[in-house]
């Protein structure tokens, strides 16, 4: 797998709550949560038919190949493998903590806001809800979008919003 060696210090250095980049090489990023032994919590493909997927893989990906798996419509939340990540070819992966000028929360809350949000499908969506806005949402408790330019402010709120939302509805059903 191209990246290995990558693939090899994030699994070696990374600590619990770090934010994986996956840099892909037309110029935007995929985005992670470390959870360690080699695995992330990330936004990937939703749960998806047959004919679903075959679209994706077989027209989209060989039209886009440099962008990864192209997220459509919903997404879920999903605990996997970095090794299992699907990311196109000369795509960079790292730790990259230092993008969002956030100071980190606590391994505590950051545990709370990954697994309150793992396993949701949500909407996806480029400028208001996506991968990059989920992990800094995890590791800061505020979701943070450096790829979208414009706008950001009210996104920003709109994510962050919802995910609190998500995790304290969860909370309160599971209080009973």
């Amino acid at each position: 797998m191209e990246g290995s060696a990558e693939i090899g210090d994030v699994v070696r250095y990374g600590q619990f709550g770090d934010l994986i980049e996956f840099s892909y090489p037309i110029g935007f990023s995929h985005w992670g949560v470390y959870e360690g032994d080699g695995h992330i919590v990330h936004f990937a493909v939703g749960d998806e038919n047959e004919l679903q997927r075959r679209f994706r893989v077989h027209v989209l990906q060989r039209v886009f190949p440099s962008s990864g798996n192209i997220l459509l419509g919903h997404t879920k939340v999903r605990r996997e493998h970095i090794t299992r990540v699907p990311v196109p070819k000369g795509a960079h992966i790292k730790i990259s903590n230092d993008c969002h000028h956030s100071p980190a929360s606590t391994a505590t809350d950051m545990r709370r806001r990954m697994y309150g949000l793992l396993d949701e499908v949500l909407e996806y969506n480029l400028l208001t809800h996506n991968c990059e806005h989920f992990a800094t949402f995890v590791r800061y408790g505020v979701a943070v979008c450096n790829q979208i330019p414009l706008h950001k402010d009210k996104e920003q709120r709109t994510a962050t919003t919802l995910f609190q939302d998500i995790i304290s509805k969860k909370s309160m059903s599971t209080k009973f």
